[in-house]
């Protein structure tokens, strides 16, 4: 592997809504569960709040009935400006391209912030952009084409219906990379509550071990950044601990989720300009 550097293309901000397209929008007040100790939104509360409204939307049409099997690919995260609590979010969900199988879905979520006794302080609106490669799959977990219909509605709301993948993160660096600098391994602790119904590791709980990482790189999440975590395999009830092998350089942090020596997730945060 060459020495990674985020291209344009990692940092070009994410397509806005077409004018007149159709769009989901659903509520949700802010949890103290779901916040940080400076009361800023967390990366997997973020992801949880992706995954209600993915859910609500999906129960408020036909796919509920025609394509209601879904896995994430990839997660953009875009922190324009922080959410915190206390708040409203509010988010906007549509379809931002697709093909036959999968779909770009993008989600907005806006904060109306509020104060109390704990944060009296007033801030700013909240923003954070987000966009999910999501892949309709049957119920043998194998990638399936989308319903007529639902092809019919999603089309609808862009112009890009020849939609690829690209994997935007870097792939784990090899020994043989002697020009880069050695990333650093640490061990993060699985619980059974980081499981679904589905035997899976729950996309969030990917999320909490970013979080756990950003910890020690305040200056990332200081200003506007951006986040890109990349599934490429489950990870079952049965795996005690994940190996998070991280590496900085410069204004991004990369970082290999690996279950029993097998990556199974990749992650990026790059300071935005």
């Amino acid at each position: 592997m060459q020495g990674f550097s985020p291209s344009d293309a990692f940092r070009q901000p994410l397509a806005d809504r077409r004018d007149g397209a159709l769009f989901f929008e659903a509520k949700y007040r802010l949890r103290t569960g779901d916040v940080d100790q400076d009361m800023r939104l967390r990366l997997d509360g973020m992801a949880r709040t992706l995954q209600d409204v993915a859910n609500d939307n999906l129960e408020a049409t036909d796919f509920a009935h025609t394509d209601p099997f879904w896995i994430v690919r990839r997660t953009v995260i875009d922190v324009i400006e922080p959410i915190s609590w206390p708040g409203t979010v509010t988010a906007q969900r549509w379809c931002g391209a697709l093909s036959t199988r999968w779909t770009n879905m993008r989600v907005r979520m806006t904060a109306e912030h509020e104060t109390n006794l704990f944060n009296p302080t007033q801030r700013p609106a909240g923003l954070v952009e987000t966009e999910a490669f999501w892949i309709n799959v049957n119920q043998q977990g194998l990638p399936a084409r989308i319903s007529d219909g639902g092809f019919a509605l999603l089309s609808s709301m862009n112009d890009v219906h020849r939609l690829k993948w690209k994997s935007m993160n870097p792939d784990l660096p090899s020994e043989a990379d002697a020009d880069t600098a050695a990333p650093v391994d640490r061990q993060h602790v699985l619980r059974s509550t980081d499981f679904d119904p589905f035997k899976h590791m729950n996309n969030a709980a990917y999320w909490a071990a970013v979080e756990d990482e950003l910890v020690d790189h305040p200056d990332l999440t200081a200003t506007r950044h951006r986040a890109v975590l990349e599934y490429l395999r489950p990870i079952s009830p049965d795996t005690i601990a994940l190996t998070v092998r991280r590496r900085r350089e410069g204004d991004q942090l990369q970082m290999w989720l690996l279950a029993n020596g097998v990556t199974a997730a990749t992650a990026t945060v790059t300071r935005l300009t």
